[in-house]
């Protein structure tokens, strides 16, 4: 998996910049996840997320699946990794590679990439290459294309904060996995901007009327304003 600016990943940057690694948001991504697995009656004994930082999805998740499910986490930056361990317990395991350059009969039945190929310079071999190591698919993709994110240039922010190259719509985002060979199954917008804690003034302040356009017009507001990410079940 070549990601943009690995250096970004594997040198600490990225954790300096990201201190958390996003763990004070895990517990609402997999909140997401499985009501996206639980709609479509989902059958699986293993789940695999790729790119999976500090390893708090995997673990939300063990919570609320069976107990007899299994989970892996895989990895490239050595911060994240030593971050997860700590999660690690005898239904998930965290290991410090590449998924994709794994042994091809390592599959799973539910393979996970949340929040990740945005980040990814050849994403469209990275999804292809993905498509054979999982039975079902499931991805959170940040909708960053919008008018408000163009009007205020916000897309060299979240390039030097958290290392996005790749930018989505809703089309666009579910036309790339279509074009890599996937059968979109089903698909939600999530509304980080409406149901995470705001940390600016300025966030807070467009809580209302965000709130007030997504209820009138769903795809109206997430392309006018932004703040949502899209949920993807695929096989």
């Amino acid at each position: 998996m070549i990601m943009a600016q690995d250096n970004m990943y594997e040198t600490g940057e990225y954790l300096k910049k990201n201190q958390d690694w996003h763990v004070s948001d895990s517990p609402w991504k997999a909140g997401n996840i499985y009501k996206i697995i639980q709609r479509n009656n989902l059958k699986y004994s293993s789940v695999c997320e790729v790119g999976c930082g500090a390893g708090e999805i995997l673990k939300q998740l063990s919570y609320k699946m069976p107990q007899d499910v299994k989970f892996e986490g895989y990895e490239i930056s050595p911060q994240a990794y030593e971050l997860s361990k700590s999660r690690e317990n005898d239904r998930i395991k965290f290991h410090l590679k590449d998924l994709l350059e794994e042994d091809p009969k390592v599959k799973f039945d539910i393979v996970m990439a949340i929040d990740v190929f945005e980040h990814v310079e050849d994403s469209f071999s990275f999804l292809r290459k993905l498509r054979s190591r999982g039975k079902y698919k499931v991805f959170h993709i940040p909708l960053d294309i919008t008018i408000n994110g163009i009007l205020q240039d916000k897309f060299m922010t979240g390039r030097n904060t958290v290392g996005h190259i790749n930018y989505y719509t809703k089309e666009t985002a579910l036309a790339t996995l279509e074009d890599t060979g996937y059968e979109i199954m089903d698909y939600f917008y999530t509304a980080d901007s409406l149901e995470l804690p705001r940390k600016t003034f300025k966030s807070k302040l467009a809580k209302l009327p965000r709130k007030l356009l997504f209820g009138a017009n769903e795809d109206f507001a997430v392309k006018l304003m932004g703040g949502f990410s899209l949920m993807v079940l695929a096989r």
